[in-house]
């Protein structure tokens, strides 16, 4: 039997009873760690919730208020996991998270378009399809697609919309002679029962359990935003439908007045502005990574030039990078010389350099790492790496003193 999401995909709210309520888990992402909920599976009489199927992912909805969290199908029934106990017998209110629920019924049968005008047009075979939280995908089984073929396809379709074709569900006995010849991946493993058609009149008929527009109108639009390459040489069509085609128009055009207003130009032009912006930002870098290495030296210098200077040199600069304490190391030389770099946050992480006798550095080096609560390595005299507490520098400054005066790491 199929579900009343299925006999009807515009069916907001019923009324019907618990059957069973099972305990169940549920096994979600929570800020991207993997959470596992402790719930109840009910089974209703039947449903107006759709359960994921088809490349169409599940519905959302509330069962007398209860968020129902996740529709799955077992067998012929539909598996609602939800927090809270439902007595069976109990009559029960659904109501339907109908904006996704119109957004997956819009996307669906526009891949069902899609679908059958590549074949018709092209004789590309679609060989899967994916519903995406932002856009939609469609497997197709060619090597490429030209962009004069999606200009052509995306014509077609618009055509078809603008036509109102009807969209029709009919339900077949299995083995019926009436399904042969329809466009099927083949039915689960545990179906029984009628064998579900949806057909675009006059343009396909597909073996289908899907949630589904009745007239090609509730579509509104398709955009085909184009190609990418898939696996197994086939071409992945990336497409929008219906209401999704307004929020990215709208999206687009709020992005197009943001950057009128920081470029100080016209939509025509923002191209040109960014590449100008670009090509500045590339020169202003190079110019800065000249300046530092000026700078390094000059430091150098500095420091050598100084009849006074001791055994340990120790700078720390915010904007500076790691050629730059490199550069500093090669002038001053690290025959004599101690030298501890930093560059980055001196409150929070950077980087570090500590040059010198080879002998010392092999020594001091892992210290300074794990003073700085970083990760480095080293050799010929140098050891470098990242730091997450560049605060710790003076504690890291006391142990090459340390060492200096009494050859030891510890203070």
């Amino acid at each position: 039997m199929a579900f009343l999401c299925q006999r009807d995909s515009w069916a907001r709210q019923f009324t019907t009873q618990v059957v069973s309520c099972c305990p169940a888990q549920l096994l979600t992402k929570n800020g991207g760690k993997k959470e596992t909920l402790q719930g109840f599976h009910v089974i209703l009489e039947d449903t107006i919730l759709f359960p994921e199927g088809g490349g169409q992912p599940d519905d959302r909805g509330v069962i007398n208020g209860i968020p129902v969290l996740r529709v799955t199908r077992r067998g012929p029934d539909a598996l609602h996991f939800v927090l809270t106990a439902l007595e069976p017998g109990t009559e029960v209110q659904l109501e339907l998270d109908w904006d996704r629920r119109f957004d997956h019924m819009q996307q669906h049968s526009g891949q069902h378009l899609i679908t059958a005008l590549a074949d018709q047009m092209f004789g590309f075979k679609t060989t899967s399809w994916e519903l995406g939280h932002q856009q939609s995908t469609v497997e197709l089984e060619t090597p490429s697609m030209t962009a004069d073929q999606v200009a052509a396809l995306e014509q077609s379709v618009n055509d078809k919309i603008r036509a109102r074709i009807p969209v029709v569900v009919r339900h077949l006995a299995e083995g019926d002679a009436e399904g042969d010849g329809v466009r099927s991946r083949g039915l689960p493993d545990d179906h029984t029962g009628p064998v579900r058609i949806v057909s675009i009149e006059g343009v396909d008929a597909n073996m289908c359990c899907g949630t589904h527009v009745s007239n090609l109108s509730d579509l509104q639009v398709i955009k085909l935003l184009g190609t990418e390459k898939g696996k197994k040489n086939k071409t992945n069509l990336v497409f929008l439908a219906g209401n999704r085609v307004l929020k990215s128009l709208a999206q687009s055009h709020a992005t197009e007045k943001a950057l009128t207003s920081l470029l100080k130009s016209g939509p025509e032009e923002h191209a040109e502005a960014v590449k100008r912006l670009q090509n500045s930002l590339k020169q202003l870098q190079k110019n800065n990574l000249s300046l530092q290495r000026d700078l390094a030296v000059l430091v150098a210098q500095q420091f050598k030039s100084n009849p006074a200077r001791e055994p340990v040199f120790v700078l720390h600069r915010k904007d500076g990078d790691s050629e730059f304490m490199n550069i500093v190391a090669n002038e001053i030389g690290t025959e004599e010389t101690l030298l501890f770099l930093s560059v980055g946050d001196e409150k929070a992480s950077g980087l570090f350099l500590l040059a010198g006798p080879t002998e010392a550095v092999d020594t001091l080096g892992p210290r300074v790492a794990e003073l700085l609560e970083g990760k480095g390595a080293g050799k010929c005299g140098r050891y470098q790496g990242k730091a997450t507490r560049l605060s710790r520098r003076e504690a890291v400054q006391a142990i090459l003193w340390e060492f200096i005066n009494h050859g030891s790491s510890e203070p």
